[in-house]
């Protein structure tokens, strides 16, 4: 493949639009110091933000929805109640996938 100006242009353009709406809130933000409710509400961004993809991917199966087949949707409930449990990331992914894999291997 050969590398032309405009594909070169595309890439640091492509790299700068991803770098800098990561990088100038957190230089910005740096300097001042938040309130307690502004730190709090943004603690909950990464659980909303993984229950979002978590929840499309466990209910989004493919364009239709079937309850009874939906294994990914059985293995997620499953493996929410050994999180509870456990409180254990390590033991929650690993039951998470085994799960899967048992159920794939029996409803389909």
């Amino acid at each position: 493949m050969e590398i032309t100006w405009s594909v070169f242009v595309v890439i640091v353009g492509a790299a700068l639009v991803t770098f800098v709406p990561r990088v100038l809130p957190l230089m910005v933000l740096s300097r001042f110091e938040l309130p307690a409710w502004a730190m709090r509400w943004l603690g909950h961004i990464p659980i909303a933000v993984m229950a979002a993809l978590v929840g499309q991917e466990l209910l989004g199966g493919g364009g239709s929805f079937n309850i009874t087949r939906n294994v990914d949707l059985l293995a997620g409930i499953l493996t929410f109640f050994v999180a509870v449990k456990t409180r254990s990331l390590l033991l929650t992914v690993l039951f998470g996938v085994i799960c899967a894999l048992v159920l794939r291997f029996v409803m389909i």
